[in-house]
């Protein structure tokens, strides 16, 4: 045995294991195969299917801007059930070592040139091991400065402090378990989110219509058609950021996952309950903490300036909303959308009270995806050293 070999335990293990875990290389406990290069002349409408970084989204294999090949060039091993395809070469440094398992049999499929293929007898134990932050540490470690690469060199030399035999298939099939828990949980998500953008496209008359597909029982009239610039008003407001600034009065919204900029004391528009905001390929609906808000630069408080449920016609907007352009010319473009919408408030109202829900049933199902996901973060922190 090595006698650089260091001999631990993680603070968290299942019951009746009592033995030391080693440091090991990973080249020393797994096999490594590499990818396919192939030239564009290469591609074909099918054949052999090459997975590539755009087929691994959220530690899974998925269909995305797939890529063929023919049978005559294939000079590396096809995928087995249980390989981690992780990726090792990539234009961003974030995405270097985004990895997933082949969970099912997938014949005549290899993979790209910028990936490595892992192979272990315990291959869902080694899937859990490169999911914990041991595994980004040494990403860091070992990536070039000017090249997003690891090599499977430097693959090989990674070490890490690990377990064999029994132990390790059992806390492979545990994170299996909660990795299965996960992908279901995320295919709830995703069925909720089309369900609701097919309603939001069956429920808003179109261009050669003045009626929308579905309607709710006792609304009959044709709807109305005006561009979004002549329903909407804008409010932008630059608060004075002072160095009281976190005690202000008036809450100060930015765009981001923590909306909450701070607090200023200079004089806002007026109070709201509801908002919509509008910024960079960013549109959200804001209910204020407190009475009165401000927008920090880069975000629009809009409001219907006509007689509209403000709920509607946030809607209205998403449904109606530009995605590809900056902010500038992404509000441009918004405003001179033509959008339709009914003039009977009652049926505005029915129709934001549907939308809403399915947004609040995404925002529950979205709370229990973020909760799993940190559970297993969690849980890796702690059966992993």
């Amino acid at each position: 045995m090595m006698a650089d070999i260091k001999r631990k335990v993680p603070n968290l293990r299942f019951k009746g294991f009592t033995d030391d875990w080693e440091q090991r290389k990973l080249g020393d406990v797994v096999n490594f195969f590499s990818g396919l290069t192939y030239h564009p002349s290469d591609v074909k409408n099918k054949g052999y299917f090459v997975i590539r970084s755009s087929n691994i989204q959220n530690n899974q294999i998925v269909s995305a801007d797939d890529i063929f090949v023919n049978k005559d060039i294939i000079n590396v091993p096809n995928v087995k059930q249980g390989d981690i395809i992780v990726v090792v070469r990539n234009g961003s440094r974030k995405l270097i070592g985004k990895h997933a398992q082949v969970l099912t049999d997938m014949p005549n499929t290899v993979i790209g040139a910028f990936m490595t293929g892992v192979r272990s007898k315990s291959n869902f134990y080694i899937n859990a091991l490169l999911d914990s932050d041991q595994f980004q540490k040494e990403i860091y470690k070992n990536l070039g400065a000017t090249i997003n690469q690891i090599t499977i060199g430097e693959f090989r030399k990674m070490r890490f402090i690990i377990t064999s035999g029994n132990e390790a298939q059992t806390i492979g099939e545990f994170f299996k378990k909660i990795d299965t828990l996960i992908t279901l949980q995320q295919r709830k998500l995703d069925l909720l989110k089309q369900l609701k953008k097919g309603f939001l496209q069956k429920m808003f008359a179109e261009k050669n219509s003045k009626q929308p597909v579905l309607r709710f029982k006792g609304f009959h009239d044709d709807w109305e058609q005006r561009k979004l610039g002549d329903i909407t008003k804008t409010n932008s407001f630059k608060p004075y950021i002072s160095e009281a600034f976190d005690e202000g009065k008036y809450e100060v919204i930015q765009q981001g996952d923590n909306p909450i900029a701070g607090y200023a004391n200079n004089a806002p528009f007026k109070d709201y309950k509801k908002v919509t905001l509008f910024g960079d390929h960013t549109l959200s609906l804001y209910k204020p903490q407190r009475a009165f808000l401000v927008a920090s630069d880069g975000i629009k408080i809009l409001s219907p300036s006509l007689k509209m449920d403000s709920l509607f016609y946030y809607y209205l907007l998403e449904k109606y909303k530009p995605h590809s352009e900056g902010y500038k010319r992404h509000f441009s473009i918004l405003k001179k959308n033509v959008a339709f919408f009914p003039v009977n408030i009652a049926e505005q109202t029915k129709i934001s009270h549907c939308l809403s829900n399915f947004d609040s049933l995404i925002t529950l199902h979205q709370r229990k995806q973020n909760h799993l996901k940190l559970l297993k973060k969690s849980l890796l922190q702690q059966m992993f050293m």
